[in-house]
């Protein structure tokens, strides 16, 4: 709570300034709307009515908007929980499967190859992959290739109907969807291999041959199960954390989620907004490692007490 408050203090700009910019307005009308944002307050009066406001959750009212936070965080919510949410199946599906391949044939081409690419990227700036997806599949590269996909927004004008309409969001979401998969799934792999590699070393394994089983059973039945914890973790972390980390993914499709509220929030600054954003964000990553915790015992008998 505190940090959310005063971090957001220390950004540099004027809301009223940005707000006005290119407006005739008197030096009157500015210290009015300061009035109006609560900004004339001294700073500690601020934080005391930001931390009444907290305890009644109450959020405040944006300075942009002029709408409540909560409001504006409930209409914006949908939109980013469903580009997460398919960004994070995708990635974990796609590392899992990666990453189980690459530790059993440790060594292997596939091996290299496989952690080679991740780690490649892995490295590369979430924006300027989003940019060069939209220039060659968004912009044909100057009209040499055909414009498969849109270049932002999430759905588009004038379509119609339940199954038109999923589809047009579905041909939206494919280069954001994209962008986040091939950042997010080499955590997955790289997880998930060395939680395997650990795990083929054991004696239960070694067991599970010598009763005659398969390699692909013993991997399925036994090694993977035992390899998944460590996993299942980061995913559940990745989701409080993706949520936030949206920001630069939606601001580069116009994807009207979240991330981008927060982008559009910070440039005023909307100083409510942004702390209400925080808040929220904060919020979504305690609760993914609280819903960790409950999975635990699920997954592995042995965390149980």
């Amino acid at each position: 709570m505190l940090t959310g408050f005063f971090l957001f203090r220390i950004l540099p700009g004027d809301p009223v300034r940005t707000m006005t910019q290119g407006r005739a307005v008197t030096v009157e009308q500015l210290a009015e709307l300061r009035r109006q944002f609560g900004l004339d307050k001294p700073l500690p009066q601020q934080f005391l009515d930001y931390c009444l406001g907290l305890l009644r959750f109450d959020l405040g009212t944006s300075f942009q908007y002029r709408a409540p936070v909560a409001e504006l965080i409930a209409e914006r919510l949908w939109p980013t929980v469903l580009l997460v949410g398919t960004g994070t199946v995708i990635a974990a599906m796609l590392g899992l499967w990666l990453g189980t391949r690459a530790a059993w044939r440790r060594g292997s081409v596939t091996d290299r190859l496989s952690t080679g690419v991740a780690l490649t990227l892995w490295s590369v700036p979430t924006f300027w992959l989003g940019l060069i997806l939209i220039v060659v599949f968004a912009g044909g590269l100057g009209g040499v290739l055909p414009h498969l996909f849109p270049t932002g927004g999430m759905a588009s004008p004038g379509v119609t109907g339940f199954l038109p309409g999923v589809l047009d969001v579905a041909h939206h979401m494919v280069l954001p969807v994209t962008t986040m998969v091939a950042v997010v799934y080499a955590q997955y792999l790289l997880i998930m291999r060395s939680s395997l590699l650990d795990e083929m070393g054991g004696d239960y394994l070694v067991t599970a041959r010598a009763k005659g089983l398969r390699d692909a059973l013993v991997l399925r039945r036994h090694a993977v199960p035992n390899a998944l914890l460590p996993t299942v973790t980061l995913i559940f972390l990745n989701l409080g954390g993706v949520v936030a980390g949206a920001i630069l993914v939606e601001a580069v499709f116009s994807w009207p989620g979240l991330g981008m509220l927060f982008y559009e929030a910070l440039r005023v600054p909307d100083l409510p907004l942004v702390q209400g954003l925080f808040i929220f964000f904060s919020a979504s990553v305690i609760f993914m490692n609280l819903l960790a915790d409950l999975v635990y015992p699920l997954l592995d008998p042995r965390v149980r007490t």
